[in-house]
């Protein structure tokens, strides 16, 4: 970390001109990840070689992890698929590996041909080790000596992302969606990196999906806090996963395009900077995110009596499926029955229902309902915890629109709404002009997903 080992730069990144600084610290050592899309084919894998030397020439200790080529990953999982319809997720796991061996190769090989020595590195030979969970693996520890000797030898170190490597069974694992970007936070963590940089294919963090919202407004910095609300939410630009651990760890991120210089938005951990005494100015709404991917299932006529909610969740948790919202129903006094409605993946729905039906009986519910036509609106901010009204200009934007609300969840800093699907992306819009978020220019989207 700064302040342990010897400084001999600053950071350059912050946008073009001469190199720079965040908050006055001077930066060392930079981890930087390039999605899919950066390197989506030669030209732009060249492309991306090339910043990278732009770093190391600033005198930077550059970390480099990187994602499979462009769609690679879906086309291995399509071809795996093609072979037999359930793949051994083992080997699965080796397929899907050989993507981001691909990209790392192909980069080290053109940072060399520029006159910099680079190294690639899977993620075992990078120290990446993981529990024995094939496909959503969890990283357990990292041991980067290898990556450690390869800076101290004056080499970019390149390291394969989304992947891992399992001590007891000696199996390669995968780390599941967005695991590129979780790779790279272990590593700056690890190394005690000054900044992890997210490189995508959008300017940075912004109020809304750029996509959907073409005059959504680029956010300079947003908290750690936020930022996990938004990814949680649905927020393509950052993973979960990666956050949270960037957050446990300390680790400030800086997320910028990979086809331009221009400055991106700091994710930065609101109270290291209190400590630090720095103020912390938050924004009543930080921004707008919206989710496709999860369903409701409503359990229809259940015995409002005690303990039937935690035997229906009970059975719920046995499936490990992740329950998102939940809502019961005022209890209708001439039956004493009444319902509960919860949302979850569409992925785990199918199990879901297979296991309350299985207990059908023992629950005594009267019936199941699916919904998979569903959108999920999340609306967060730091501010809301200190300003009203927040609820009520959400609710009435939306009935203006004529767009109706199915279920209501909320914290500290956020609130949630699930409405229909096919009304989610104008709810996105209507909202974001409500709350004073739309900008003067629409964004520039190069490509890809936004990871």
């Amino acid at each position: 970390m700064v302040g342990t080992k010897q400084v001999r730069h600053l950071y350059w990144g912050l946008g073009p001109g001469p190199p720079t600084t965040i908050s006055g610290v001077i930066l060392a050592l930079i981890v930087q990840k390039f999605g899919g899309s950066s390197v989506a084919d030669a030209e732009s894998i060249k492309r991306v070689a090339r910043r990278i030397v732009d770093t190391r020439k600033a005198g930077n200790e550059v970390v480099v992890a990187v994602s499979a080529m462009g769609d690679s990953t879906d086309e291995l999982l399509d071809l795996a698929h093609q072979v037999t319809p359930l793949p051994a997720p083992r080997e699965l796991d080796m397929l899907l590996t050989a993507g981001e061996r691909i990209s790392m190769a192909l980069l080290a090989m053109a940072i060399k041909s520029m006159g910099y020595d680079a190294r690639s590195f899977t993620g075992s030979q990078a120290g990446m080790i993981t529990d024995a969970s094939h496909g959503s693996a969890r990283i357990v520890d990292v041991t980067p000596g290898r990556i450690r000797d390869a800076l101290d030898e004056g080499a970019v170190a390149i390291v394969a992302g989304f992947q891992g490597f399992n001590r007891d069974t000696k199996d390669i694992t995968t780390l599941g969606r967005g695991g590129s970007d979780t790779t790279a936070v272990a590593l700056a963590a690890a190394l005690g990196a000054d900044i992890c940089e997210i490189y995508t294919d959008v300017d940075g963090v912004f109020t809304a999906d750029p996509r959907v919202v073409p005059n959504a407004r680029k956010l300079d910095r947003i908290s750690s806090e936020e930022m996990l609300e938004l990814a949680a939410a649905g927020a393509k630009v950052l993973y979960i996963r990666a956050v949270e651990y960037a957050r446990r760890h300390g680790v400030t991120l800086h997320v910028r395009s990979s086809f331009n210089n221009n400055i991106g938005t700091i994710v930065f951990n609101a109270d290291t900077a209190r400590a630090n005494g720095e103020t912390v100015e938050e924004p009543i709404i930080a921004g707008i995110a919206a989710d496709l991917s999860e369903a409701k299932v409503t359990v229809v006529g259940v015995p409002d009596i005690p303990g039937k909610a935690a035997l229906i969740f009970k059975i719920v948790a046995k499936t490990n499926a992740n329950v998102d919202m939940i809502v019961q129903n005022v209890s209708a006094a001439a039956t004493g029955l009444t319902d509960i409605s919860f949302t979850l993946p569409k992925s785990e729905g199918e199990k879901v229902l297979t296991a309350l039906t299985n207990e059908q009986i023992n629950v005594g519910f009267a019936s199941l309902q699916y919904d998979d036509q569903i959108g999920k609106l999340a609306l967060v901010g730091g501010g809301m915890r200190t300003n009203s009204g927040v609820s009520a200009k959400l609710f009435e934007a939306l009935y203006e629109a004529g767009i109706n609300i199915e279920m209501i969840s909320t914290s500290e800093i956020r609130i949630s709404v699930v409405t229909r699907a096919d009304t989610i992306n104008e709810a996105m819009r209507v909202v974001h002009t409500a709350f004073g978020l739309d900008g003067d220019v629409p964004v520039t989207v190069h490509g890809g997903t936004g990871r």
